[in-house]
This record gives structure tokens, C-alpha cells and sequence, in this order.
């Protein structure tokens, strides 16, 4: 039996099942020639706040850009701090260095790997003005606790959801809100190994509060309402015409392609449970989990797990090697190694599995026979 190429993120399988409607989206961009805010953007855009169920989805080119038009939006001052986690891609913290505001790290929940609330609250200052919690690998922090914090302190909250769009946060009355809709801001990133991603880079924001939704348009356009007029100071940020496009097709097939990721996560689970020294990924009482990644923890042995796999041309990733506390851009705050004791200890444990939309059976079988292998 001949097993296709294994991938961590197979893009070219995944075109190739929609690659009429993409290359027809593509030629319809060329032949109008409206490569800029082009009808596909506005479009693409209204398509997403239905999907989501918000008033607001603003476009724009990445999303780290869509974090630092989010914070530029909040009039905030140099030196206020924004509560965030330091088990993130380093985008999510760098926009508030970038504007001058004072990164405040809290550690995460040892299962769900998103921001641990029982710590939240301890850190919050009279100069603390925005929480950014991060729905990691695919699954929702806490933000029914985190609205409530944020309600009583008068903060704003920005949701980084470049991880987890189509998750849905379940909350104790039953009622359930898509991750980007709950916070006054969300912020999402279609780059292409997203579950929702384009053939480029691009990002969204979105919100239900109007006049917020005006001042992130603005300051995504120049800061200007009216071209060549320009009322604050903003940023060259747009969503290419030809990304939009591509995202409003394969918007349609998000929730097919989340449920495809569902079952290949089943298929780990299933094959993985027997495993001691393997802990699968938790999903939450208060999320459904679109897997972004399929992240499994091993007190030890993980990066020789890691090599195994590589003899047998299986890619494995390790997301997040160093915190972003200790990483040298951030040793100005004066964090030290012990400040976040289960960041640190996860990032020596976590191994990120091959999980996206194309994966077949046999490759599963494949993975989990050779990851059996390596414990025999």
C-alpha cells in the first residue's frame, strides 16, 4: 500500500477538491480589475459577520494587523497594561510593544493551554486597560468568567482568535456565541494554514459596537473616513481583492472542513488512548474544539518522539518551543525562568500532530502505528 505524502497542513490536496470555484473567483478579481477594496472584500466581509454573528467585520491584511488596529482603536496611553499570555505566537504581544504599552503575562490552564483565570484577576492594576486572551490550537478560553472580570474592572476585551474560528463558546445558561463575537473586539488571521485560509495573508475584525467598527475602519484606511481627508492617525491595511475571493469560497466549506479535523482528532484519540505517556488533547466543557492543531503532551520523551517520526518522513511541529517571557525581545520586563511554571513546563511537553482537512486513514494509521512503534 502506497500512503501519500504526509503533511502538517496540505494546501495543494485541499485546492484541488475546490479548484473551479477558486481559479473562477481568481479570473473574476482579474478580468474586473478591482485588485483593491474590490467587491469581493465587501462581500467576503458581510459573508463573515453573518458566520460569526456580529454587526461588524472589518478586513485587513494580516492578523497582526488586526491586533494593533483593535488596540490603536481603544485610545489607549503609553504605559497601560494589557493582560495577555506568554504560551502565544509572538504577534499577539508584539502589537502592544509596538504601541508602546506594557505587556502583562499570566499563565495558562496545564489542559486547555489558555489563559488560567484563577490568576487573571491578581494582575489586574490601576493602569490595566485590555485583557487579549488567546484561543489556542483551536478551543475557547474561559470568556464567560473573562467578560465578567472585564465588566467589573472596566476593561476592554480584544479576542485573538487567529486559532479557532467556527469554535463555539458554550455558555452556562446553554447558549452558544462563535469565538470573535463575545469580546468587544475579535481578531482573526487567514493566513493559509488557518482553518479559514487564503493563498496569501489577510485578517479580520470584528465587533458589535458601531462606533468602535468606524474607528477601526478608519484607522485600517489611513485613518480616513473620506480619501484625502484624514482624522486620526492610522495604518495601510487592506484585505487583497483576490484573498477575499478565495476566503469567500472556502468560508462555505469551513464548517466541513472543521468537521473533518473533528474526525481525524477522534481517530488520534481513539488510536492514542491506550498510550500511558501520551496525553491527547483536552476539549473543554465551555468549547467546542476546531483543532487548529492536534497538540499532545509527554512528560519525557518528546523530542525523541519527535525524531522517530522524522525517520519516517511524518512532520511534527513543537508550538511553542520558547515563551514569550523568555524570549530576549521581552527580558525588559523582567521576567525570569520559574515566573510561569506551566507555560514553561508545556513547552518542553507539547508535539503538534498532522491535522488539516485531506488527511485519510491511511496516513492516520500511519502516524499512530509509527508513534505505537516508538513506545514498543
Amino acid at each position: 500500500m502506497t500512503i501519500r505524502k504526509i503533511h502538517m497542513v496540505d494546501l495543494s490536496s485541499q485546492y484541488e477538491n475546490i479548484k473551479e470555484e477558486i481559479d473562477l473567483a481568481i479570473h473574476e478579481v482579474i478580468k474586473s480589475s478591482g485588485f483593491i477594496n474590490g467587491k469581493a472584500v465587501q462581500e467576503f466581509g458581510s459573508n463573515l459577520a453573518n458566520y460569526l454573528g456580529v454587526e461588524h467585520v472589518i478586513p485587513c491584511a494580516n492578523g497582526t494587523d488586526a491586533l494593533q488596529i483593535a488596540l490603536m482603536a481603544l485610545d489607549l496611553e503609553a504605559g497601560d497594561e494589557v493582560i495577555t499570555t506568554p504560551f502565544t505566537f509572538i504577534a499577539t504581544a508584539e502589537v502592544i510593544s509596538l504601541l508602546k504599552l506594557k505587556p502583562v503575562f499570566v499563565d495558562i490552564d496545564p489542559n486547555t493551554f489558555t489563559i488560567d483565570i484563577e490568576q487573571l484577576q491578581g494582575l489586574i492594576t490601576n493602569r490595566t486597560k485590555c485583557i487579549i486572551p488567546v484561543h489556542l490550537f483551536g478551543q475557547a478560553c474561559n470568556m464567560e468568567a473573562i467578560m465578567q472580570v472585564a465588566a467589573d474592572k472596566s476593561l476592554h476585551v480584544i479576542e485573538d482568535n487567529a486559532q479557532a474560528i467556527g469554535a463555539s463558546y458554550i455558555f452556562q445558561d446553554g447558549t452558544r456565541k462563535k469565538l470573535g463575537s463575545i469580546g468587544h473586539i475579535g481578531c482573526t488571521s487567514f493566513f493559509p494554514s488557518k482553518n479559514l485560509g487564503g493563498y496569501g495573508d489577510g485578517g479580520a475584525i470584528s465587533t458589535n459596537n458601531s462606533i468602535i467598527a468606524d474607528k477601526l475602519s478608519m484607522i485600517a484606511n489611513h485613518g480616513s473616513k473620506e480619501r484625502y481627508y484624514h482624522d486620526v492617525i492610522g495604518v495601510n491595511s487592506r484585505l487583497d481583492t483576490i484573498q477575499a475571493a478565495i476566503l469567500k469560497i472556502k468560508l462555505n466549506y469551513l464548517d466541513e472542513y472543521i468537521a473533518k479535523r473533528q474526525e481525524a482528532a477522534n481517530y488520534y484519540n481513539e488510536a492514542m488512548v491506550e498510550i500511558d505517556q501520551i496525553q491527547t488533547p483536552v476539549t473543554s466543557d465551555f468549547s467546542t474544539h476546531v483543532f487548529h492543531q492536534y497538540t499532545i503532551l509527554m512528560e519525557t520523551g518528546r523530542d525523541d518522539l519527535k525524531a522517530h517520526l522524522e525517520k519516517e518522513d511524518i512532520p511534527s511541529m513543537v508550538y511553542y518551543p520558547v515563551p514569550l517571557h523568555l524570549q530576549p525581545a521581552y527580558s525588559y520586563l523582567g521576567y525570569k525562568e520559574g515566573s510561569f511554571p506551566v507555560t514553561e513546563l508545556l513547552a518542553k511537553q507539547v508535539l503538534s500532530l498532522p491535522m488539516h482537512t485531506e488527511l485519510d486513514n491511511e496516513q492516520l494509521e500511519f502516524i499512530c502505528s509509527t508513534i505505537k512503534s516508538f513506545f514498543n
